[in-house]
């Protein structure tokens, strides 16, 4: 089996145990993980975290967002043509309906450059333990992480991290990922 249909193949099995947990529970444990996010200094020492407002059945970010944004610049993605371009967030009521139904900031707010962000969360459909990171297969994350400097930190359900995905050399690694159990990091 070729490389793309080894990430279709499990991006269909990821799905499917999706619609096996209740929004209910993937809720419960969305809280958990942000927990464990929150509780790290990597986190509270950022000013500047790049964020994303979760579809259904990933990990939830809103209330993270809600919570935080007064007291950190908070940057949500965008797409923008072939690319992901983060805007600041100043507020519910500045939301709107983007492409494939994911919530946008308002692009009035402010586009800072790429180097004034402190740490990047990511989501995903799977990561591993090599912590590695496979997405929905239209490549804006990997273009965005490609010249990203700042940590990156992934957030999944324990059913989406794997011991290994298919992965190719130039995909970007994350470096930790937080799950309900724990969290992986590069020393693990």
């Amino acid at each position: 089996m070729d490389y793309q249909s080894q990430k279709q193949q499990l991006r269909s099995k990821i799905a499917l145990q999706k619609k096996s947990y209740s929004p209910e529970l993937l809720f419960l444990h969305s809280q958990t993980i942000i927990r464990r996010l929150e509780s790290l200094p990597l986190f509270h020492k950022a000013s500047c975290v790049a964020l994303y407002h979760a579809l259904p059945g990933e990990v939830q970010t809103a209330e993270l967002i809600e919570k935080w944004y007064p007291h950190k610049t908070i940057l949500l993605p965008a797409i923008e043509g072939n690319d992901i371009r983060f805007y600041s967030y100043q507020g519910k009521e500045q939301l709107e309906n983007g492409l494939y139904g994911i919530s946008e900031p308002c692009r009035n707010g402010l586009c800072p450059p790429l180097q004034s962000i402190d740490l990047a969360i990511i989501p995903g459909v799977a990561f591993d333990r090599n912590l590695n990171r496979m997405g929905r297969g239209k490549g804006y994350y990997d273009r965005f992480l490609t010249n990203l400097t700042a940590p990156k930190i992934g957030l999944c359900f324990d059913f989406q991290l794997l011991d290994t995905i298919p992965t190719q050399p130039f995909d970007k690694k994350m470096d930790l990922i937080i799950s309900e159990k724990g969290i992986i990091n590069r020393q693990h």
